[in-house]
């Protein structure tokens, strides 16, 4: 579960930007409180951050001038900078979820707010400049988005809590200049569909199939877990929830490992505090890997999970032994759940709702309430053990890049994803690695889709 990651943006015949992240340090578990937020700075930070290089992008849902930010801050807590402010009228408000990286531009989403109230879709630059609503959502045909955004190539997809053709929500896409706005399927109150898609991490993009989970509906009102595909078709409700054992109200993404979706819920679950659980891409074989405890232990996840390795990181609401909310970690088989970290409030944070981030052997991540102002912070936590992984090195030939790395420490392999904001799915890059002047050596061209790189083991 060791990674190291180079962020590498592939573009057709051009390469935009490089990068490398910090290298794992063999250390003892720390926590440290990167930031406090004071209202003014923005507060309550629900989403999961981004991470590029030595830089962390998020948003809070209140705070600034009063209808939430976009911030960026380094991984070591300097640097804290406000991006944006917004202005309920104009840019929408209350951004619940993170944000998607694709060059210097940042994509994300705001459920209210805008100019008719339901919310837009917005990007900024990574430095502040050039902040534009690229859709405004328009009642009564859609609105409210509080997922955050996929990538892929130039269309952004995503979902909306409300709207669609029957009020209940729905899947959309949009190209990322605004243009070619498409409901690609409206969830329906009427049939077994489940509705309120609410899962803060948004939808999970494998090649050509888009993979989600809605807040309630069902057989059992308790929520389902959906599959999609890009064009709108093949819509199917893989699993429902029941509210018994297997846990109801699922409020975050899904991560993929093997042909298996992770995820969790926010209740049910064998006592009702709600669960870790996986189900397989075709529906079957669902399995309560976890069920959260509460008092002194766990209760309530509302983030999504980050996948490293075969092992699952997450955090929930309450629980631990403040009851301010807990750092987890667990493998995919559901064996090794452990408490890596308890909230206290004062002055580390409290009350999670956003999921984490890895970067080198350091997690990253926002609580809503807590630190200095109790009005959120931003948080790292370096994991104990891990040894440093082999330096990535990304240079041009021609049309291609070349991507060697040591071949010692041994079993590192080389992945890619399309974009870093979570739900990330990594692929596993082609060819294998040639041994080169006694290194690991991959070649892949210099077109298509935007690529990140990394090293995992």
């Amino acid at each position: 579960m060791k990674t190291c990651i180079k962020n590498l943006f592939l573009l057709p015949m051009v390469t935009a930007s490089l990068g490398l992240l910090p290298p794992g340090r063999l250390t003892a578990q720390t926590f440290t409180n990167l930031h406090s937020f004071t209202g003014g700075d923005g507060a309550t930070p629900y989403a999961t951050l981004t991470v590029s290089g030595n830089t962390l992008y998020g948003t809070t849902k209140d705070g600034g001038l009063g209808s939430g930010t976009v911030f960026r801050i380094n991984t070591d807590g300097t640097g804290f900078t406000n991006l944006h402010s917004f202005d309920a009228n104009n840019d929408g408000a209350s951004p619940y979820a993170g944000l998607v990286l694709s060059g210097n531009t940042l994509y994300g989403t705001a459920p209210y707010g805008g100019s008719d109230g339901k919310g837009t879709i917005f990007k900024v630059n990574t430095d502040g400049t050039g902040f534009v609503v690229i859709h405004p959502f328009l009642y009564p045909d859609h609105g409210e988005p509080y997922d955050g955004l996929i990538l892929s190539g130039d269309t952004l997809y995503g979902t909306t809590g409300e709207g669609g053709s029957f009020g209940w929500g729905s899947v959309f896409a949009v190209k990322t200049n605004g243009t070619g706005f498409t409901n690609l399927y409206s969830f329906n109150l009427n049939g077994s569909d489940g509705f309120y898609p609410y899962a803060g991490g948004g939808l999970l993009l494998l090649s050509n199939t888009m993979y989600g989970a809605t807040l309630v509906g069902g057989i059992s009102n308790a929520g389902t877990v959906f599959r999609l595909n890009t064009d709108g078709s093949g819509y199917t409700n893989l699993y429902n929830f029941l509210y018994g054992n297997d846990g109801a109200n699922p409020n975050s993404g899904l991560v993929l490992f093997g042909n298996a979706l992770y995820g969790t819920v926010g209740f049910g679950g064998s006592t009702d505090q709600g669960d870790v659980f996986k189900v397989n891409t075709d529906g079957s074989g669902f399995t309560n890997l976890h069920s959260f405890t509460g008092g002194f232990n766990e209760a309530y996840s509302d983030a999504g999970l980050f996948l490293s390795g075969s092992t699952l990181y997450g955090t929930t609401y309450l629980g631990g032994l403040g009851n301010k909310g807990t750092i987890f970690k667990i493998n995919t088989d559901g064996s090794g759940f452990t408490n890596l970290h308890h909230f206290a409030g004062t002055p580390d944070g409290a009350n999670l709702n956003g999921g984490l981030v890895l970067s080198g052997n350091t997690l990253y991540g926002t609580a809503s309430a807590g630190g200095s102002s109790n009005s959120g912070t931003v948080f790292s936590f370096t994991l104990p053990g891990l040894p440093a992984p082999p330096p990535l090195t990304i240079r041009g030939s021609g049309a291609s890049v070349v991507l060697t790395w040591p071949t010692n420490p041994a079993g590192f392999g080389l992945q890619f994803a399309t974009n870093l904001a979570p739900p990330t799915f990594w692929t596993n890059a082609t060819p294998s690695p040639a041994l080169v002047n006694g290194q690991n050596a991959v070649t892949n061209p210099v077109s298509g889709t935007m690529r990140f790189y990394r090293l995992n083991q």
